[in-house]
């Protein structure tokens, strides 16, 4: 049985974890479970899968919890803050650790679990965006795996095995095109209402609204770049509406090895959760004759200029894509909060990134000073109004 710790577990892609997990039953036993402050999501989730710890975003909530677990004879080790995660993600019985805190802050508890020995697989991608050479890098020194849970990185990962990675030519990563792809009007008129309508997939809002500026496949061609040890200028972003073919690998012979399914990201979390086994599972088997059409575009950098920043900004390299994610984590915030328009989140992006000055040290503390830099920068921008 493997033993598992899921940091977000009342998230879009932590429910789906759970969901896989009690689908996948006397396979999996969940150790612990980590919220920000969905308290009465986790009791539901205490009760069901019966976690030996769990951790929350603050003090007063752990303590109403641990009343609550005694009141109802539960035992169980409640945890707080930044601690918490760290003590979730060491937990002796625990065999990998599903990070999808959205965000930089699960960056501290991924380390600290590799550090550990610990497997890691990822929702997270602005921790792989923010520091993946130094996740790749402690993971390779530490022996463990870290295994993507994105359905476009794990396509392209069942895709490279059994083969060499000196002999990928490129990696086509495949993009739903969001809700804007076919758009002809005015994208700053565009609403978030209109901005949190995918046409396929259904996501929290901050992934959600990247989607619709693009900026999640920047953010998504940064990360494959990480994992798979591949130079950007071999991550080519293909649109394919269907969202059928999740992403393909080129290699130099000319073969292209693509993987297919329905989009349903329990798939690729069954996968990370099973690998190297696979499982029957529950999902809607994937119908050609249905589908009828596989549609393939090019994108336009110049309609979602989020894409041509997240190429630069891993170009440029050091701190810089972590200085990118940050800003856009801040401008896409503010959008929510309809306090700059959908096309003031490019700029603000932009403008953070090309002002921000790359450190010659580069250290786990350049990644976390790097974003705070980036989260003040892109504020002050807002506050001032001085967009342009």
């Amino acid at each position: 049985m493997k033993k598992i710790t899921i940091l977000g577990s009342s998230g879009s892609i932590g429910a789906q974890v759970l969901d896989v997990v009690s689908k996948t039953k006397g396979y999996v036993s969940v150790e612990g479970l980590a919220v920000g402050a969905n308290i009465e999501l986790l009791k539901s989730q205490i009760k069901k899968f019966k976690p030996k710890a769990v951790s929350v975003s603050s003090s007063s909530a752990a303590q109403n919890l641990k009343k609550w677990s005694k009141t109802n004879n539960i035992k169980i080790a409640v945890y707080s803050g930044q601690e918490g995660l760290e003590k979730l993600a060491i937990m002796p019985s625990v065999d990998m650790v599903f990070a999808s805190i959205v965000g930089s802050a699960g960056l501290q508890s991924i380390v600290t679990a590799i550090k550990e020995k610990k497997d890691v697989a990822i929702a997270n991608k602005e921790s792989l965006v923010m520091a993946g050479k130094y996740i790749m890098d402690l993971a390779v020194s530490n022996g463990v795996s870290v295994l993507p849970i994105d359905s476009e990185h794990s396509a392209v990962f069942q895709c490279c095995n059994g083969e060499k990675k000196s002999q990928i030519k490129k990696i086509l990563l495949t993009a739903s095109g969001g809700p804007f792809y076919r758009y002809d009007k005015d994208f700053s008129k565009i609403t978030v209402k209109q901005a949190l309508d995918h046409p396929t997939w259904e996501m929290g809002k901050k992934i959600t609204i990247d989607s619709a500026t693009l900026m999640n496949k920047g953010l998504e061609a940064i990360e494959a770049s990480v994992l798979f040890d591949i130079p950007i200028e071999k991550v080519e972003i293909v649109i394919h509406p269907q969202s059928i073919v999740h992403s393909m690998v080129e290699y130099i012979d000319g073969s292209v090895i693509a993987q297919l399914s329905s989009h349903d990201m329990r798939l690729p979390i069954q996968y990370a959760l099973t690998y190297p086994e696979r499982l029957p599972s529950s999902i809607k088997p994937l119908n050609l004759f249905e589908i009828g059409k596989l549609e393939f575009y090019k994108p336009d950098f110049n309609k979602f200029p989020c894409l041509a920043i997240a190429y630069y900004s891993a170009r440029r390299g050091g701190a810089t894509p972590a200085v990118m994610s940050a800003a856009d984590e801040v401008a896409v915030a503010a959008f929510l909060n309809k306090k700059i328009k959908f096309t003031d989140i490019a700029k603000i992006v932009e403008k953070t990134v090309k002002s921000h000055k790359i450190s010659k040290n580069i250290s786990l503390d350049t990644f976390f000073e790097a974003d705070l830099w980036a989260r003040r920068y892109a504020q002050k921008l807002i506050k001032k109004g001085d967009i342009k």
